[in-house]
């Protein structure tokens, strides 16, 4: 398949990696969030558990069955590997980031998470009222 297939059905996406890659390397401003125990890593599960989400959704939107090949490596696998490589990256090659393998974690549990709900959820619900 050709870069315009996925740029075509998969744009929502797309975006979200393009915003979390963006976030995973800009400075943030000191706020008072930061004193909430565990924000960061509630943040983390949530851009990685919504970027799989999309994934998924728009996955369903446009296939009757499931290839788990292609959904496992593009839902689940590939979101994972990236959020490894951006923490590799942030440790690695950025001087006001670091790497945290608790933030790895945190991104696969978001995955994860993604995952049993799209399955269970909203696949019956998008298939039942979209695939009649």
């Amino acid at each position: 398949m050709n870069m315009k297939h996925y740029i075509w059905n998969y744009p929502l996406s797309l975006l979200t990696v393009i915003i979390i890659c963006y976030l995973s390397f800009f400075t943030p401003p000191k706020t008072d969030m930061e004193e909430l125990p565990y924000i960061d890593k509630i943040v983390h599960i949530c851009m990685y558990g919504g970027l799989s989400t999309l994934l998924w959704v728009e996955y369903l939107f446009r296939h009757r069955s499931i290839n788990w090949k292609h959904l496992g490596t593009g839902a689940i696998i590939c979101p994972a590997l990236m959020s490894g490589c951006i923490e590799i990256l942030q440790a690695n090659c950025t001087e006001t980031r670091s790497g945290d393998w608790m933030d790895f974690a945190a991104n696969c549990t978001g995955v994860l998470l993604a995952t049993l709900l799209a399955y269970y959820v909203w696949r019956p619900l998008i298939w039942k009222h979209l695939h009649r």
